[in-house]
């Protein structure tokens, strides 16, 4: 009896030595995780939150660009307006300024991070540009036939005389008006590549081997705009926002900012493909880098790239 007693004991003792190992593996496998969630955060988590912070530092300055693209067209067909005396063309004209406010309030409540939304609303800058340039154009040609028949009919001439005084002015107004409608005689760049080279002049896999870069972009045709020699300022920014390069400064706005590159061109209002290139003679480190191209101090284009 005293026996089977002992028995039982030992078999009690056995039962609690396993709760209290089980009881320590427990402990030691929290602590693990415990230490693999605090490692992940730190350099995993925290990086891509802080990328994800100029991104969208990017995607807020880009959208701010775009709304003070919208109210200068409204700005500018009000302008028009004004100075029009052809009620079925105000009102053409007037259909076209809602249209642009109705698009600046969706852009105002889209969010910056809608790339969607951004995009589609980016992509109306262009065709409302170009329905504004076809009202310039068409007061230009109003303008013009109404002064051949000035010439040509001294009597009709008498006839449309209060007329004739509200185009002159026109003619006027719309030479300074001229001066005025940055927005539609601005160059736009599109169609934005880069390629990084090595020593060689060959593509560069890694960062480390890149000793120089090339882009290019795409000049868009405007006919507004006026020809001539154009100086084109390309600035590259670093993942840590420090320009690269650094060959000078150029106006911008109400101040100066640092260029990578500049190039001159012929421009002649076609469509023009350009090539730049620039050395590397810094440290580059791998992340993403910010190519903003500059044109008569106002920014053009813009795109990002990656360097591994």
């Amino acid at each position: 009896m005293e026996e089977q007693t002992n028995i039982q004991e030992e078999i009690q003792e056995q039962k609690k030595s396993n709760t209290l190992l089980i009881a320590i593996g427990i402990v030691v496998a929290l602590i693990a995780i415990a230490v693999a969630v605090l490692t992940y955060h730190q350099f995993f988590t925290k990086p891509l939150l802080q990328e994800n912070e100029e991104l969208k530092e990017l995607a807020e300055l880009e959208k701010q660009e775009m709304e003070s693209q919208y109210r200068d067209f409204d700005l500018q067909y009000e302008m028009l307006q004004s100075q029009l005396s052809n009620d079925s063309l105000i009102a053409q004209i007037e259909n076209e300024r809602r249209h642009t406010q109705q698009l600046l309030e969706e852009l105002e409540r889209t969010k910056a991070t809608d790339a969607a939304e951004i995009k589609r609303l980016k992509a109306e800058i262009a065709s409302l540009r170009e329905v504004l340039r076809s009202y310039i154009m068409q007061v230009d040609s109003l303008n013009r036939i109404n002064q051949s028949l000035n010439e040509e009919n001294t009597q009709i001439k008498e006839q449309i005389s209060v007329a004739n005084t509200q185009i002159t002015n026109l003619s006027t107004e719309r030479n300074e008006l001229k001066d005025k409608v940055n927005i539609a005689a601005q160059l736009d760049a599109t169609g934005f590549w880069v390629t990084p080279k090595d020593k060689k002049s060959k593509d560069a896999k890694k960062v480390k081997d890149v000793k120089k870069l090339a882009f290019g972009f795409t000049i868009v045709k405007n006919v507004t705009a006026q020809n001539g020699q154009r100086t084109l300022y390309a600035r590259i920014l670093k993942p840590d926002n420090s320009v690269m390069g650094k060959k000078g400064t150029f106006p911008y706005e109400n101040t100066t900012l640092e260029y990578t590159e500049k190039k001159y061109i012929e421009y002649t209002g076609e469509e023009e493909k350009v090539t730049m290139y620039s050395d590397v003679t810094e440290f580059l480190e791998a992340g993403t880098y910010k190519l903003f191209l500059f044109c008569d101090k106002q920014m053009i284009g813009q795109t990002t790239f990656t360097l591994k």
